[in-house]
């Protein structure tokens, strides 16, 4: 009877592997090594994964399905926030005006679900962008952008039409700034030894998509209405005696 496969074990096992993979790249990552990380058996390791591929693979394939799941999130948020209090106009952005305030505080919220995301899969990103020529998962770092790049530029379509960003920007060309900044940053995060200030990230990302690089608009000065001058008062004449 097969012994049944435990669950500890996995994670110990994946934990180990991904340390591995970041550090010696997928080719160079040998079983023998994860395993012994973690204190497990090679027969462990084969009880829960066929290969070291597969098990890359899976993990993977968890950051896939986990951006997807943050971009319906975001897109229903959305939607939901237009259908509530409208949509952002210009004049919202030169006023910044509560609502638009409003949209900028979620779209910055779901920034900040994104790197912390990114920040989790750092290593995933650093082994698909330098540790897995000559594997199976040599090209697939570019089906990943490429992917993410169309349901970005897809979702900047629906936007564009909802009336809440510039219908003459290029929908592709948007998603691929988004997209590259992204990975550029992910691997900035892989060389990091603590976690950086994310809030600060997406603070930077939001106002750079929304405002550009202008400079923050100061708010508008009180001017205190200045009291008229009283007129001045024409020194009187003394009559002069008559003698």
């Amino acid at each position: 009877m097969a012994r049944p496969a435990d669950p500890h074990a996995r994670s110990a096992l994946v934990s180990a592997a991904r340390r591995e993979f970041a550090r010696r790249g997928l080719k160079g990552a040998r079983i023998e090594d994860i395993t012994a990380a973690c204190g497990l058996s090679k027969g462990a390791f084969y009880l829960h994964f066929p290969s070291k591929e597969a098990l890359f693979g899976e993990v993977v394939g968890a950051f896939e399905s986990g951006l997807m799941a943050m971009n319906g999130r975001r897109m229903a948020r959305m939607e939901g926030f237009f259908q509530a209090h409208g949509i952002p106009g210009a004049q919202d952005r030169i006023e910044r005006s509560e609502r638009y305030l409003r949209f900028l505080q979620l779209e910055k919220e779901h920034d900040l679900e994104a790197l912390d995301w990114v920040w989790e899969f750092r290593d995933v990103s650093l082994v698909l962008t330098s540790g897995s020529q000559g594997t199976e998962f040599e090209s697939l770092l570019w089906r990943v952008t490429d992917a993410q790049v169309e349901r970005i530029s897809h979702d900047f379509r629906r936007l564009q039409e909802a009336g809440a960003m510039d219908p003459e920007l290029d929908a592709r060309i948007f998603a691929s700034i988004i997209v590259g900044s992204f990975l550029l940053l992910s691997t900035q995060m892989a060389r990091l030894d603590e976690k950086p200030d994310l809030n600060a990230w997406a603070n930077t990302l939001q106002r750079l998509c929304q405002e550009g690089t202008r400079p923050a608009s100061p708010a508008p000065s009180k001017r205190v209405a200045r009291r008229p001058r009283a007129a001045a008062e024409k020194p009187r004449k003394t009559p002069r005696k008559r003698s």
